[in-house]
C-alpha cells in the first residue's frame, strides 16, 4: 500500500490526501498517517524539483574522481559543496563519481579547477559535460 502511495505522489507532489485515499482505497487519515511514517523513516521525501537552466545554471557535467587514500574525506568535502548535487562512492575506473550544476563555462572551470582538484587526496579528475539532458525521472522508487 505504501509504494501506491508513493506512485500516487510521484506523480503530483501536491495531491491531496484524500484524492491519494481514493485511489489507493484508504481514508484520508490512513494516507496521511503513513505520509507521515514514509517521511519519518526516511523512506521518501516530497521536494520541489528545478530545472537548473531555467533558473540560470546552463552547464552541467558529470565528474569522476580519483582519490588518494581514503575516500571519506573527500567525498564529505564535495558534499559541502553547493555546485556537487550527486556523490557516489564507486568500484571502477573512478573512485567517485559527482554531479555538478553550475552557471556557466567559467562556474564549472573554478569549481573543478579551484575547489575539486584543490582538495586534499585528489589525484585526478575526468570530466564529462551535458550537451543535452535526454531523461531526468525520479520513478524509480516504486519499480
Amino acid at each position: 500500500m505504501s509504494l501506491a502511495i508513493i506512485e500516487q505522489l510521484q506523480e503530483d507532489g501536491r495531491r491531496p490526501y484524500a484524492a491519494i485515499g481514493k485511489a489507493v482505497g484508504l481514508s484520508e487519515a490512513a494516507v496521511r498517517q503513513r505520509v507521515q511514517k514514509l517521511l519519518d523513516q526516511g523512506v521518501m521525501q516530497i521536494v520541489a524539483v528545478t530545472d537548473p537552466l531555467t533558473v540560470g545554471l546552463r552547464r552541467q557535467a558529470m565528474v569522476g574522481i580519483n582519490v588518494e587514500g581514503d575516500l571519506d574525506p573527500v567525498a564529505d568535502a564535495l558534499t559541502a559543496m553547493a555546485e556537487c548535487e550527486y556523490v557516489v562512492m564507486t568500484a571502477g575506473s573512478f573512485d567517485l563519481m559527482v554531479e555538478i550544476v553550475c552557471e556557466d563555462d567559467d562556474h564549472l572551470l573554478e569549481t573543478i579547477n579551484k575547489k575539486i582538484r584543490a582538495l586534499p587526496g585528489v589525484r585526478s579528475t575526468e570530466s564529462f559535460v551535458y550537451l543535452k539532458l535526454k531523461k531526468q525521472t525520479y520513478m524509480w522508487g516504486t519499480r
